[in-house]
């Protein structure tokens, strides 16, 4: 019997359906860290961590997009991701990324004690994934 070499991947954020396709490979960080699944990957439910999404189609096309915070369900027939928030390197509007970034760098250096440090971190961390991705 020949191995099987594709699964289904499906991501959905609440605006739409983000994907939908058959692919060889899917990476993206979790928040126990990095993850690389492959057809017949072991079943598993996850959280998802901001990062990028490298989606590999076949050996010649690849995909990236910034996948911000969700869930991830691994099935023996397809994976679906539920993300808050995902998007093509196209999509991604720089200069407000770079305006949340440098909000959060405000936050993150005033030392005020009502600044949620861990929200202005993640904020921070998101923008740089977005600034970075849109930047390739």
């Amino acid at each position: 019997m020949a191995e099987q070499k594709t699964f289904q991947l499906e991501v959905i954020s609440p605006e739409r359906i983000f994907y939908t396709g058959d692919v060889e490979m899917v990476e993206l960080t979790t928040t126990e860290g990095d993850i690389g699944i492959y057809a017949g990957h072991i079943p598993l439910t996850t959280i998802v961590a901001p990062g990028v999404l490298t989606i590999t189609e076949s050996r010649d096309s690849l995909k990236e997009a910034s996948l911000l915070e969700g869930f991830m369900e691994i099935t023996p027939e397809k994976v679906t991701i539920l993300a808050q928030s995902c998007e093509w390197p196209d999509e991604i509007d720089v200069n407000r990324a770079r305006e949340a970034r440098d909000r959060a760098e405000r936050r993150i250096k005033s030392n005020d004690s009502n600044v949620n440090m861990s929200r202005a971190e993640l904020a921070l961390k998101k923008s740089l994934i977005r600034i970075g991705l849109a930047g390739k």
